[in-house]
């Protein structure tokens, strides 16, 4: 078992259930790989996105691994003209976290805008990065949009 991390600890505090899964790190490794790996479906993995645009602070997309962040229904949501997802370097810098190891209750503290697709809510469990690489908490898709205080909606997209 990890060492004990700040998401954890968050869940923790706030009462919530949550299973620990493990996995060995490498770049190549997709989200889809990694629901492999854990042996759950692709679609109760949620990747975290870094994304921005002119005039919006850099916000968190929560999407699942078999599908795409659309970027012209998340700026839909927000109400603005377009989005773009951000650089690797400015995604680490911004964030304080590795590419692969990037997740939404790891950046609460921080005060970061979430949103999560909408298709979360159809499963008991989904699996989200616990803030490092390697690790992925399984939880209620209801407890993460309440820790988290994402909102959610409709910005996946598949094929």
């Amino acid at each position: 078992m990890t060492t004990k991390l700040n998401s954890m600890r968050l869940l923790e505090r706030h009462h919530i259930a949550y299973t620990v899964h493990e996995y060995e790190y490498n770049d190549a490794y997709d989200a889809q790989t990694i629901a492999r790996m854990i042996g759950v479906p692709a679609s109760q993995v949620f990747k975290t996105l870094v994304v921005g645009g002119a005039g919006v602070r850099p916000i968190l997309a929560m999407v699942p691994a078999d599908a795409q962040l659309s970027l012209k229904r998340l700026a839909a949501l927000i109400g603005v003209k377009s989005l773009d997802l951000l650089p690797r370097a400015d995604v680490e810098r911004l964030t304080g976290l590795q590419i692969g190891g990037i997740g939404a209750l790891a950046l609460t503290a921080k005060g970061w805008t979430s949103y999560l697709d909408e298709s979360a809510l159809q499963y008991p469990i989904v699996y989200v990065n616990a803030g490092k690489r390697g690790i992925l908490l399984g939880l209620a898709p209801t407890d993460l949009v309440r820790v988290v205080g994402a909102k959610v909606g409709a910005i996946a997209e598949r094929g």
